[in-house]
């Protein structure tokens, strides 16, 4: 094993794959804190550190749940989500059943029905028993189950030195509770409800008899009950739950405006995407907010919200204000080392866990990103800039000045004009940016620099962060602040060129190391650079050249990094994989500069990705192997599947084709709108802006792409510019 591999699992941030998935195509459910991954049987089954398992607040609170028919694992017929995300269904029948040699239960005679969904932390399920055949059938169904309470940075891999104490299995005739304290001295309980009572129940499994007559059915209902110490509550029955739900998610997918395609395909694409987002979305005592992936980022990160936000801005600017709204109210005030908090940095993430209360891991409220706090500035700015919210932008005014703060203070904390990192926390991130791993940011001959870092896409955002905030300030009345902010940017745009450009390589070094020597890398770090404005019109062709060349795109999307460099591995979770987000900011870029051809190229990979991959939903990230023919991308084996910005990464492709912007008080803009060759319509109906909302119509032709409004309310005006 390399020296560099160790520091990597020693950092206790490492994802484990000592086996292989229990099934790659595992179903997952969620709401709020509490998300369910499940195999396509609907079971929960142990299997190396397969992540199944039903969770709440960062702790599996139930590891096992299988279900056998006659002490047999059931036939598969099929499985899926179903409901905008509300339900997970699977559809199973009974094997051929033996006793003596004999046949006694002839497969496909009972069609069991497992429906199951998530609400208010608990997983109801309903178990419908069918009998298909002549005779009447006497079944018996078992379920095994059992509860680990594993912290999530364990199921993830790390060892821990000690754990809770386990509190003794209480039962009666119809329910089993497992109970466990862990060494943050909370109690968390799992609860087990079976309606009607099993025939026999223990500590690990309850046992079911039916008679079943010809097209008789039976319903078994089982109720996991997930709460910590002051969550007990009484459980709701299983239709109005289930009601509540359903209303709840069609009340998120009718806000918004409706995005409608010529091509079917595409169409399930946003529908997964929109429907991956809302069931991402997570109510916070500050508003909603996009809570990072399912499993192991089921919880909120800054710069992943900040990102989803912005990709999602133009069709649903809530989400953004829910994400301003929690991470101001999050933002550091006072200076903590083991946190790497300092006053004014945006929050990285935050995690309820029991080994991140007890310090274990320094996620209970940790800072260590570099990039979120200026990101959080660029998005304040979009959002105005989206919804003419002066009042809210007022109100949070006092925290974007504190960002501005640190990033001119604590950023750049050896006074050279960039923002570096280096983290203080002795268990914290070594590396700070959105590739995050300990080995995602190395010199040309593969050897890890020396800190503090200051990565080229940082110095992007900071521009881009100085430029919204002297719009905010000049419309609040700040002048004087408005112009010291514009002079900084524009220092630092001539001083960034100046540092990091690499003209025998055709793009910018990926990062400056602590003696200011540059990481002469080719990495896809500087196309958040054109994402922000920061590049010259010239070197943004340049570097677009360079990431579209044979060594950067796979044929499904842009790599992380280039062939030809040190580290590449197209297996590796940020060194020569290919991320949907990473694409999607990139092509803004591109769009940003006029670069359409190259826009649609990334648009047309990711398009093919999402049919290839099964259900249109893009995973967080696959692998970065060249695309082969009749083949499909190469999946990453424990990627987040569903990931916010992954499923937000459609949305600002599609922003960035029809070049789409929107100017205070009254002006919608289609900047050089392109459409790749699988859209030939598309149709954007109730896109509010200001007092009122437009339908619209993009039609692709041989040469140009129209615009037209077909529905108006309010006063907008529509300019198309070409």
């Amino acid at each position: 094993m390399h020296p560099d591999d160790i520091i990597r699992l020693q950092a206790g941030h490492y994802i484990l794959a000592t086996s292989p998935r229990a099934d790659v195509r595992s179903l997952s459910l969620k709401h709020d804190e509490t998300f369910g991954v499940f195999d396509r049987f609907g079971d929960i089954v142990s299997a190396g550190t397969a992540e199944l398992g039903i969770y709440h607040k960062g702790t599996r609170y139930l590891s096992r749940l299988e279900f056998l028919v006659q002490d047999r694992k059931p036939l598969l017929l099929s499985s899926g989500i179903k409901e905008d995300n509300v339900f997970l269904s699977v559809d199973l029948t009974n094997p051929d059943i033996q006793e003596g040699g004999e046949v006694v239960l002839q497969r496909d005679s009972v069609h069991i029905l497992r429906s199951k969904f998530i609400w208010e932390g608990n997983c109801f399920e309903c178990i419908y028993l069918t009998n298909f055949s002549l005779e009447p059938i006497d079944i018996r169904i078992k379920l095994l189950f059992s509860a680990d309470f594993a912290d999530i940075f364990e199921v993830r891999g790390v060892k821990r030195q000690q754990r809770g104490r386990f509190l003794p299995v209480c039962k009666n005739e119809k329910e089993v509770i497992f109970g466990y304290i862990g060494l943050d001295g909370v109690k968390r309980t799992t609860k087990l409800m079976f309606f009607p009572a099993p025939v026999s129940i223990t500590h690990e499994s309850a046992s079911f008899e039916f008679r079943l007559m010809p097209r008789q059915r039976e319903v078994l209902h089982i109720t996991v009950q997930c709460a910590a110490a002051g969550e007990e509550r009484p459980v709701p029955e299983w239709k109005s739950a289930f009601m509540m739900a359903s209303r709840y998610m069609s009340e998120r997918k009718a806000r918004g405006c409706k995005i409608h395609t010529s091509n079917e395909r595409f169409n399930a694409w946003c529908d997964t995407s929109l429907d991956d987002i809302h069931l991402l979305l997570t109510r916070t005592e500050h508003g909603l907010y996009p809570y990072a992936g399912v499993p192991w980022y089921n919880t909120p990160f800054g710069r992943d919200g900040i990102i989803t936000a912005l990709q999602s801005l133009w069709f649903e600017p809530e989400i953004a204000k829910g994400v301003l709204s929690y991470l101001s109210a999050t933002q550091a005030k006072t200076e903590d080392p083991e946190r790497d908090a300092e006053p004014g940095k945006i929050l990285h993430e935050r995690r309820q866990g029991e080994m991140s209360a007890t310090g274990e891991v320094p996620f209970g409220m940790y800072y260590g990103s570099v990039d979120a706090t200026p990101l959080f500035v660029f998005l304040a700015g979009q959002y105005y800039r989206r919804t003419g919210d002066v009042d809210f932008i007022r109100g949070l005014w006092d925290s974007l000045k504190l960002a501005i703060q640190w990033i001119d203070v604590y950023g750049d904390s050896d006074g050279d004009g960039f923002v570096e990192y280096k983290s203080r926390s002795e268990k914290g991130l070594t590396n700070q940016g959105w590739k995050d791993s300990a080995d995602a940011v190395f010199h040309e001959d593969g050897s890890l620099p020396e800190g503090p870092i200051a990565l080229c896409e940082v110095q992007g955002y900071v521009y881009a962060a100085k430029m919204e905030a002297a719009l905010l300030a000049e419309v609040l009345g700040e002048r004087e602040f408005s112009e010291k902010l514009s002079r900084e940017a524009r220092s630092l745009k001539e001083k960034f060129e100046q540092f990091f450009w690499l003209e025998d390589l055709g793009t910018y070094a990926l990062a400056l190391d602590g003696m200011k020597k540059p990481c002469r890398v080719r990495a896809s770090n500087a196309g958040h650079c054109l994402f922000a404005g920061i590049v010259s019109e010239e070197r943004a062709r340049r570097v677009a050249e360079t990431l579209m060349s044979a060594d950067f795109y796979s044929g499904w999307g842009i790599r992380t990094l280039a062939v030809s460099e040190a580290r590449y591995n197209p297996m590796s979770y940020h060194n020569g994989s290919v991320w949907p987000h990473d694409n999607a900011v990139i092509a803004k870029g591109f769009a940003r500069y006029a670069i359409s051809d190259k826009v649609l190229k990334i648009f047309e990979g990711l398009f093919d990705s999402a049919v290839a991959v099964g259900q249109y939903r893009l995973p967080e990230l696959f692998c970065g192997f060249h695309r082969r023919p009749m083949d499909s991308p190469t999946l990453y084996p424990v990627a987040c599947l569903p990931q916010a910005w992954a499923s937000g990464a459609v949305f600002m492709l599609l922003e960035a084709c029809i070049g789409l912007s929107f100017e205070q008080p009254d002006k919608i803009i289609f900047r050089r709108p392109v459409l790749p060759v699988f859209l030939r319509e598309v149709y954007i109906r109730d896109l509010m802006f200001g007092n009122g909302s437009i339908d619209v119509i993009l039609r692709r032709h041989k040469q140009d792409v129209s615009v037209e409004v077909t529905k108006r309310t309010g006063s907008i005006n529509v300019m198309v510019l070409k």
